[in-house]
């Protein structure tokens, strides 16, 4: 793939990845549909951001409140899941990608957190980028969680609460992608978006491709971080 012209500069982006649902509703096909080739999308994007140099890629893939959705089409997306990380653990360890997984995962079927742990034993001494998964991520829940064990250890301060976040060890936040033409986080990385850049896209996630993400790295290339100043 040919890099970008203009260099990503952004070290780590996220990704609210929006509109698989509508994506399968305009082809008269079910919601699974969407979810699948949305699935295929996440393969193409996790390799092109590896590619155009990315240290960090964030997906929320599944947050605390999809819950509410249909019990099928929550076991649907759970059986993707476990597809995508047994299909691509191998390509992710072979090109030096370290898998984390943020949110309260834990809470997921045993068979699933195991699968997802080990994932992530195999990958953690990988050094090139890290591709971060949310799974059952709620940003106020981590906040709350963040917060709790700050203050159990005596800090209340940015530092200690930052060291606490699901986050911790990555680089800061530059970035956040979302796609479907929605312009809201979505209870989504609250406290490392503070001062991340923000770019909405009308692409569905399906039809989301390598060069709708660089298109958006070379805006954000072309945007002035003041960070509060002049």
């Amino acid at each position: 793939m040919t890099p970008p012209d203009i260099p990503p500069l952004a070290r780590h982006v996220a990704i609210i990845m929006d509109g698989n649902g509508r994506w399968a509703k305009k082809r008269l096909l079910p919601r699974f549909a969407g979810h699948k080739a949305g699935v295929e999308t996440v393969r193409k994007i996790a390799r092109a951001a590896r590619e155009m140099g990315l240290e960090a890629l964030t997906l929320y893939a599944f947050s605390s409140e999809n819950w509410k959705r249909p019990a099928e089409e929550v076991s649907d997306l759970m059986g993707l899941l476990k597809h995508f990380i047994q299909a691509d653990i191998d390509e992710f360890d072979a090109n030096n990608v370290r898998l984390k997984i943020i949110g309260h995962y834990q809470a997921l079927a045993p068979e699933l957190v195991k699968l997802l742990d080990e994932a992530v034993a195999r990958t953690a001494g990988n050094t090139g980028s890290t591709l971060a998964v949310a799974l059952n991520y709620g940003a106020q829940d981590e906040l709350v969680r963040a917060a709790q064990a700050a203050a159990a250890a005596g800090d209340i301060s940015t530092e200690a609460i930052e060291a606490h976040l699901y986050t911790a060890g990555m680089p800061p936040l530059d970035l956040i992608i979302r796609t479907s033409g929605e312009q809201r986080l979505s209870n989504f990385l609250l406290w490392q978006a503070a001062y991340a850049e923000l770019y909405f896209t009308d692409i569905l996630w399906p039809d989301f491709t390598p060069k709708h993400l660089e298109k958006a790295l070379e805006e954000f290339a072309h945007r002035n971080r003041r960070y509060g100043g002049l």
